[in-house]
């Protein structure tokens, strides 16, 4: 994490996706502006929450762990989004682990300036009630296609949510071979499954596996495979 000191920026920022009616007066003072590099984790299930996040520029990977050890993803979320709301309001620790997918600009403020500035805030409420209502109104709708669409679905859905990001044209992100447990336990399959709908792919010329790394070929067919992206 890093950062930035452009005031200039952080003001863009808030005017282009309609900040500037919610965090005002001292609560502006105290914001500011962070750089996450791709693949950077941004926090920890379990961490200790003290900073909310808004993010304005990039892609994050939301995933959790279970007592076993097995990870799961839960989503990919793009601006506008907002990490560290949950837990603010409960007052509890971090729920879930994020990562950027790509490089990634976050606004930023500490719990203390929002209990402070904020708690009497009619437009801030507003926008943290809208925010925590649409993640639970996703969640429930992701885990029902997740459980409903085949593995080939689910893979090309997360191919394209780690290879690609709209607000960035030139990102181009790969999926390493040495992660394909993770992405197994990520989608809800098994590795052997993975591997043959990955074999399929190539085959089909939608997906290459090259030096260590799977690279997306056919966007386009990918995404007919993918139908809608469910992880999104």
């Amino acid at each position: 994490m890093k950062e930035i000191q452009d005031r200039q920026l952080l003001d863009s920022y808030m005017k282009d996706h309609q900040l500037e009616a919610i965090f005002t007066g001292p609560l502006v003072e105290h914001l500011s502006l962070y750089n996450f590099d791709q693949g950077e984790c941004i926090c920890s299930k379990g961490d200790p929450a003290g900073t909310l996040y808004i993010l304005v520029k990039g892609k994050l990977k939301i995933y959790t762990t279970t007592a076993e050890g097995r990870t799961l993803i839960i989503c990919f979320k793009i601006p506008l989004e907002v990490i560290g709301d949950v837990e603010y309001i409960q007052g509890t620790e971090m729920l879930n682990t994020v990562e950027a997918v790509s490089p990634v600009h976050m606004l930023g403020i500490p719990y203390a300036w929002l209990k402070k500035y904020g708690k009497d805030n009619p437009a801030l409420l507003q926008f943290l009630l809208e925010i925590i209502t649409q993640k639970f109104y996703r969640k429930s709708d992701f885990l029902s296609l997740n459980l409903m669409h085949p593995v080939e679905v689910r893979l090309a859905s997360y191919l394209l949510s780690i290879s690609f990001d709209e607000s960035d044209p030139s990102f181009t992100g790969q999926l390493k071979t040495i992660n394909l447990v993770d992405t197994a336990d990520f989608i809800g399959t098994s590795y052997r499954h993975l591997n043959r709908v990955l074999q399929k792919f190539c085959r089909d010329g939608l997906t290459e596996r090259s030096k260590g790394v799977i690279l997306v070929k056919d966007r386009k067919g990918l995404s007919a495979m993918a139908r809608r992206n469910i992880y999104e």
